[in-house]
């Protein structure tokens, strides 16, 4: 094909890729140059902001790591992986909603017995976070398996602060026969996101805060049932209507219950104050497939 222009290259490349043997990559990457191309004419694109973009995607890939995934920041704050989230995990009403995955996630996090400090040494207000999985039936479910990540007392995950050790505030929890678990940790607070890369430099471009209300993370699995990727937020956080990465859900805020100082969940006498959360998961079957 020769001689094409702006009215005539998008169905050119289309056709270059038909002959893919991949029905879905076809569909996917007929959309994608439509859209593409859609953009650049709607905008009336230049070259000098064509080259910007590219350069922009370049730094974003450099600064990505095995401990930081700048691309995923990207797709947060942009809202992609809310969008891709909520599309991929529709569920009844009554099940607990999946949010963003996040950048802070690493495999091999210690395995915990129920009850046990999974702070690892955190400094911080001592937190007893309890609650019980369940089915959408009501019924529980027994021996689940829960990974449970979150921030420190100064709004930083272990892989972002070389001061602190590997995998603190991180666990691998199974629930009990009764889907019960319980677990003592320290209160996290809210924290920018990564904000010194490329991505921090679009958020600034655009007069936006990089901040995220306090949350923990939970992931949750068990035989027969939809994996669970969510938060559970602090009510009254300043930041749960302006989150940097769209993942508030209001069912999944709750009461970070502040105690005076006193006898605690674990039967120790606390000195300062501490706090408790109640929160129980539901999750929904896997369809049976015909």
């Amino acid at each position: 094909m020769r001689n094409l222009d702006e009215k005539t290259v998008t169905q050119a490349v289309i056709a270059r890729n038909s002959g893919t043997p991949n029905p879905r990559l076809h569909e996917v990457m007929t959309a994608l140059v439509q859209h593409l191309h859609s953009f650049a004419r709607e905008v009336q694109l230049t070259e000098e902001e064509w080259e910007y973009g590219i350069d922009f995607l370049t730094r974003v890939g450099q600064m990505c790591s095995a401990t930081r995934q700048e691309f995923i920041l990207l797709s947060d704050t942009l809202g992609l992986s809310t969008l891709v989230i909520a599309q991929n995990h529709r569920k009844p009403v009554g099940c607990t909603e999946a949010t963003v995955f996040g950048p802070f996630h690493v495999q091999g996090a210690p395995h915990y017995d129920l009850g046990a400090d999974i702070s690892n040494g955190l400094p911080g207000s001592p937190w007893f976070v309890q609650g019980v999985v369940k089915s959408i039936d009501g019924s529980t479910i027994p021996h689940a398996v829960l990974e449970v990540w979150q921030a420190d007392d100064e709004g930083f995950y272990d892989v972002q602060n070389p001061e602190m050790l590997e995998h603190q505030g991180r666990a691998v929890l199974q629930a009990d026969e009764k889907g019960a678990f319980h677990f003592k940790t320290i209160v996290p607070q809210p924290y920018p996101i990564p904000h010194d890369g490329p991505v921090g430099q679009m958020l600034q471009a655009l007069n936006r805060h990089p901040w995220r209300p306090a949350h923990l993370h939970f992931m949750i699995t068990a035989d027969g049932y939809e994996r669970l990727v969510t938060h559970i937020f602090k009510k009254g956080c300043q930041y749960l209507d302006s989150d940097a990465v769209f993942g508030v859900r209001s069912s999944l805020i709750a009461d970070w219950v502040r105690h005076e100082p006193g006898v605690a969940p674990d039967g120790q006498h606390y000195d300062t104050a501490f706090y408790t959360l109640n929160f129980d998961f539901v999750l929904n079957p896997v369809s049976p497939r015909h």
